[in-house]
């Protein structure tokens, strides 16, 4: 059975980011205190239907969010016949940097609590990006990650980082364990048993929703700290 993919993904904002114009979607609902931006990979965009999935989940726990391309419509087509920029983990990282310091700029999202979920290389992009923003960056989840491949950044990450992989997904599981011992900070990896890389298999993706939906509201919400 077809999950439902909300059609309400928010208003269309344009990012500039150096000589790029990057596209997202921003959704804010009333009360919000923190924003999560997501970091796609591997040749996935915002329309991703797993993403948009647990955005909706995440909105719904009162989180702002932003879904956002780091690749321009131009580079992605490029990207699908060439592969190399999904793996250019530092153009990734730069982008979302720069996408954190538009939300700052911004006078509806400037005072959010931030943080930031990827899936694949987007996670690696996240972890990166947050290693250059340790005062900005609250939290990090990735989603079937490969934190591996953000290599020297992992000692740096001050963020409570959330590892989710499938328990079926026995390489990128054994990359993220890998990950994990070099992470300094706040550190939790949980496997979804039974699940593989995309977390299709019945339950599995909501489970993912769930766990990421607790840890930012943890650590995003200042009323749940207080």
């Amino acid at each position: 059975m077809d999950r439902e993919i909300p059609q309400d993904a928010g208003r269309l904002v344009c990012v500039s980011v150096d000589s790029a114009m990057l596209e997202g979607n921003l959704s804010i609902p009333e009360g919000a205190e923190g924003i999560v931006l997501f970091a796609h990979g591997s040749g996935s965009s915002r329309f991703s239907p797993r993403n948009r999935f647990v955005a909706d989940i995440l909105r719904q726990g009162g989180l702002a969010i932003l879904l956002i391309d780091l690749l321009t419509s131009e580079e992605g087509d490029i990207d699908r016949y060439t592969r190399h920029m999904r793996f250019d983990i530092d153009l990734l990282a730069d982008r979302l940097a720069g996408a954190t310091d538009w939300i700052l700029e911004q006078a509806e999202t400037r005072n959010l609590n931030i943080g930031y979920f990827g899936s694949s290389t987007g996670a690696a992009a996240a972890l990166v990006a947050a290693a250059q923003r340790p005062d900005e960056i609250d939290a990090v989840v990735s989603r079937g990650g490969r934190p591996d491949l953000a290599r020297q950044a992992l000692p740096h990450v001050e963020a409570p980082t959330l590892l989710i992989v499938g328990g079926n997904d026995v390489q990128v599981l054994g990359l993220n364990r890998q990950a994990l011992a070099r992470l300094r900070g706040e550190k939790t990896l949980e496997i979804v048993a039974g699940a593989g890389h995309l977390f299709q298999e019945p339950g599995a993706l909501e489970t993912v929703a769930r766990l990421a939906r607790h840890w930012f509201e943890h650590h995003l919400n200042e009323s749940s700290e207080s």
